[in-house]
């Protein structure tokens, strides 16, 4: 897929496109954590800014704040807000060699997410790169765990309702119609999307790998209508999540 070419297509809509994680936090962990590395004196990279939902967090947390996104669509759209801390360039953050202004802080919310783990990697990798020393950064990303959680209560959920696991319709489980290798890669089928999902553990490895020190990994929790259009009103805790990784440059 043309990354650049895709963002662009779907600015105009992204509201209606584009999971608001911000807005979908049940325990507003984010938002506790941008307060625990506010500073006025630090700068901020927001990688993958999209059209800018992360600014009312940002912005009047840190002395500067870069956007950067692939699709300057999605910039336009980004600019249109009322901070004059806030430049904005359009670059492809899976490239070899990026060179940025050095940050204190880097937000990156479900950017790391490709189908080709290596472009994901180099993302983390450039994160690594623009950071400063003991600079911290926040990564959101897919949970496989989750993901492996809700299609197990989905086959509950058919249970109750009289319907054994195998006759249940293949395009429920349409997360899985990857080959094998794709599924244990984490490459899941998101509303005709491929996308990429990390395990706790893999984190651990490819943060380390990129010279990054994982020093939390929580669960950012959504509802269950995040993952189903009319979930029953038994369907409780624990809730389907995405990997929230606060990490620091060694």
């Amino acid at each position: 897929m043309n990354q650049e070419k895709h963002w662009n297509n779907i600015a105009s809509t992204y509201d209606d496109e584009v999971f608001d994680v911000f807005q979908s936090d049940k325990n507003k962990v984010l938002q506790q954590y941008f307060k625990k590395h506010a500073n006025t004196d630090h700068d901020a990279i927001d990688f993958g800014c999209g059209i800018g939902k992360a600014f009312r967090y940002l912005a009047p947390s840190f002395r500067k704040v870069l956007a950067i996104d692939i699709s300057e669509e999605c910039l336009v759209q980004a600019r249109d807000n009322s901070y004059t801390n806030i430049t904005y360039k359009r670059q492809d953050l899976t490239v070899k060699n990026l060179r940025l202004p050095a940050a204190d802080f880097i937000l990156c919310c479900n950017v790391a997410i490709l189908p080709e783990p290596e472009r994901d990697r180099m993302i983390i990798k450039n994160i690594q790169k623009s950071l400063r020393p003991n600079g911290s950064a926040l990564v959101v990303i897919p949970s496989f765990e989750s993901i492996f959680y809700a299609s197990w209560r989905l086959i509950e959920w058919y249970k109750k309702e009289g319907v054994k696991p195998g006759r249940i319709p293949r395009t429920e489980l349409n997360y899985f119609k990857e080959g094998m290798t794709e599924v244990i890669q984490g490459i899941m089928n998101i509303n005709g999307v491929r996308t990429k999902h990390y395990s706790a553990e893999e984190i651990q490895v490819v943060f380390q790998e990129a010279g990054l020190k994982v020093t939390a990994l929580e669960k950012l929790e959504y509802e269950w209508k995040t993952e189903f259009s009319s979930p029953p009103s038994w369907l409780k805790a624990p809730f389907p999540w995405d990997w929230m990784v606060e990490c620091r440059k060694l």
